[in-house]
C-alpha cells in the first residue's frame, strides 16, 4: 500500500547542557518529609490519577516505592505531571527528586543530560497502531504514510532509522501529550500512532472504539525503562537502584507483601536478608533495616506491581514476556542482594 506522503522525516537532535548538581537529596527528601515524582501527564498502566486525585500505574509504584524505602511510608509522595519535552529538565533544575515517567534509557540521554539511569522496569520497543479498516498487516505497507508522534520522545529516531532501512517515507506529525497524540490518530490527522508497544496498548483502550485499531505485530526497537535520577549524588542514585531491584528480587525470592511479615521471621537466609532481619544492605544505603521490608508490605513484589497494572489483572492484560524473571523465559534479573 503507497500513502499519499511521500515527505521523508527529519530528525533534529537538540544539544543538551551539561548540569552541576548538589549532593544531598536524601537528606532533602527527609527534610521535607515527602519524595517529589515525575510522572506522565496520563498513561493507563504507567502513571494515571484517578477521579479522586489517587495516581497508580508501574512508574508511580516505583515512585512509592522509594518513599516506603526512605520515609517508611509508600504515601508521602507528591507526583508532578510532566510531558515528554518537561520531564529532564524538571530533573535538572531539582523540581522533582526522581522522574518515573515511562522514559527510555538510551546512551545520549544518559551521557550528555547530566543524569543517571537507575535501573530498567519494563523492557519495550517501537511499534506501531493502526486502523482496522485501513487493511494494513504489516509496518512494510506503510510507506508515505503519516505518524502521530509525542513530541520530546525517542520514538521519531527509531522509525527515521526503520523506515530509510526500509527506503520508505513517512510524514511526522508531532503532539505535545499522549492524549493529543491518540485524539490526533482518533481524528485522522495521521495513518497510524508510533510509540512504545506498551503505551500502544494503554492508548488504544482510550479510543472511542478500541476494537477499530490494532497493533502490529512488528517492534522495531529496544526500549528499555525507567526511573531517572540527576548525576552527583551516589547515595541517592543507589537507593533508587536498590528499590528497583528489591522489587525485582522480591519476586525471584518468593516474598510478596502477603507474606513478607511471616518470611521477616521465618523465611530462608536470601529472604531475611532482604527483608532486613539478617545482615546490613539498609545500612549500606543509609536506610533503615527494614527498608525493604516497607517495600514488600506497602507495594508488593515486581510480579504483583506489574500484574495490578498492566498485566491480568489490568484493562491493558499485557502478557509478562521479556519482562518475566531470567528464569521463567524473561530477561528481569536483580544483581545479588548480600
Amino acid at each position: 500500500m503507497k500513502f499519499k506522503f511521500t515527505l521523508a522525516a527529519v530528525i533534529v537532535a537538540g544539544a543538551a547542557t551539561s548540569l552541576t548538581v548538589q549532593a544531598g537529596t536524601l537528606e532533602d527528601v527527609k527534610s521535607k518529609d515527602y519524595l517529589s515524582c515525575g510522572v506522565s501527564t496520563g498513561l493507563a498502566g504507567f502513571s494515571q490519577k484517578d477521579e479522586k486525585g489517587n495516581w497508580s500505574g508501574l512508574d508511580v509504584d516505583v515512585c512509592r516505592g522509594v518513599a516506603a524505602a526512605v520515609l517508611g511510608d509508600a504515601s508521602k509522595v507528591k507526583y508532578k505531571p510532566l510531558t515528554a519535552k518537561e520531564r529532564f529538565t524538571a530533573l535538572q533544575s531539582g523540581e522533582i527528586d526522581i522522574l518515573s515517567r515511562n522514559t527510555t534509557w538510551t546512551q545520549t540521554r544518559d551521557t550528555s543530560l547530566g543524569l543517571n539511569f537507575a535501573g530498567t522496569i519494563y523492557y519495550d520497543g517501537t511499534g506501531f497502531l493502526v486502523r482496522k479498516k485501513l487493511g494494513v498487516k504489516s509496518a512494510t505497507e506503510l510507506d508515505g504514510a503519516a505518524a502521530c508522534i509525542q513530541a520530546g520522545t525517542s520514538t521519531e529516531l527509531a522509525i527515521s532509522d526503520y523506515f530509510r532501512d526500509k527506503k520508505m517515507s513517512f510524514k511526522v506529525v508531532t503532539f505535545d501529550t499522549s492524549d493529543q497524540t491518540r485524539s490526533g490518530f482518533e481524528s485522522g490527522r495521521c495513518d497510524f500512532l508510533t510509540s512504545d508497544q506498551s503505551q500502544l496498548y494503554a492508548l488504544r483502550i482510550g479510543l472511542k472504539d478500541p476494537a477499530g485499531a490494532i497493533v502490529l505485530p512488528e517492534v522495531i526497537s529496544k526500549e528499555p525503562l525507567g526511573p531517572v535520577v540527576r548525576q552527583g549524588d551516589d547515595a541517592w542514585f543507589n537507593i533508587v537502584k536498590w528499590v528497583v531491584n528489591a522489587s525485582i528480587e522480591g519476586e525471584f525470592q518468593g516474598v510478596t507483601s502477603a507474606n513478607a511479615k511471616t518470611l521477616r521471621a521465618s523465611g530462608k537466609p536470601g529472604q531475611k536478608r532482604l527483608l532486613g532481619t539478617e545482615g546490613d544492605l539498609g545500612m549500606k544505603l543509609g536506610l533503615s533495616p527494614d527498608w525493604a521490608y516497607n517495600i514488600m508490605t506497602q507495594v508488593g513484589n515486581y510480579a504483583e506491581s506489574f500484574e495490578r497494572n498492566v498485566g491480568q489483572g489490568s484493562p491493558l492484560k499485557i502478557k509478562r514476556g521479556i519482562n518475566a524473571q531470567w528464569n521463567n523465559g524473561g530477561i528481569l534479573y536483580s544483581p545479588a542482594m548480600r
